[in-house]
């Protein structure tokens, strides 16, 4: 991934910043929530947890992860407009009520490989294969 290192993370990755210094309230979440290992932050630049003890390989795909959100929220790539299945919906309803904000999560999550994903559609593996296009994932 492209960028210099701050406290051991990129300074970006995929056009997003990395914020390596955690505000006092994101810090204690990441704390209280050690399976939380990153985010795409308010301010659009990810933070990863320094409490996880994720191995480089899944840092990375983390934070491919949180760029794509970024990019999606700040629609410099067009938002998912594609349905999840009845599966994905119960996995992921108690992440938000928002349902764009669960196909975005869902998204880049396919994008990044995360099994949490589930079976992704055809609509679903369109969209990714366009996000994965937008970005330069190889």
């Amino acid at each position: 991934m492209p960028g210099g290192a701050a406290a051991g993370f990129p300074k970006g990755v995929y056009g997003i910043g990395v914020r390596p210094d955690l505000y006092p309230g994101e810090d204690e979440f990441f704390k209280k929530n050690p399976h939380v290992t990153g985010m795409a932050a308010e301010d659009d630049r990810i933070i990863m947890n320094p409490y996880s003890t994720l191995k480089p390989k899944e840092r990375d795909a983390v934070m491919l992860n949180e760029a794509a959100r970024v990019h999606m929220r700040r629609g410099t790539m067009e938002a998912p407009r594609f349905t999840l299945t009845p599966e994905q919906e119960t996995a992921f309803a108690k992440y938000s009520k928002d349902p764009a904000d669960r196909a975005a999560t869902l998204a880049a999550r396919i994008l990044s490989g995360d099994p949490s994903a589930g079976v992704a559609t055809p609509e679903q593996t369109e969209y990714v294969a366009r996000l994965r296009k937008f970005m330069g994932v190889e």
